[in-house]
């Protein structure tokens, strides 16, 4: 499995997402999660999400990640405009990717 996955969004920005810990414990953190599907060297987003707290990402994906077998990674982000930016770049570069979850 991979630690780190670099996402890019419709401007061209990359940003970088880190694997759900093997903990299943993420810290109480802001930030933007994406559920994955991993194959070989291609990265398909199959859903983005924007919380006000990590710890709760996996649960509010649960649903699609049992579905499309995909992989939950996160992106720490304190800033409300910067985690609202980046979601909707990203969102712009993958317009099949499902919103999961959208609160600032």
């Amino acid at each position: 499995m991979r630690e780190f996955v670099e996402l890019r969004g419709a401007s061209g920005a990359a940003y970088r997402f880190r694997a759900w810990p093997e903990s299943d414990h993420h810290t109480p953190t802001a930030g933007n999660f994406a559920v994955l599907a991993l194959e070989g060297p291609e990265v398909t987003i199959v859903g983005l999400g924007v919380c006000s707290d990590l710890s709760r990402a996996k649960q509010l994906a649960q649903a699609i990640l049992a579905d499309a077998q995909g992989q939950l990674f996160t992106r720490l982000n304190v800033s409300r405009a910067v985690r609202d930016a980046e979601h909707e770049d990203l969102a712009a570069a993958q317009p099949a990717a499902k919103t999961l979850h959208q609160e600032s």
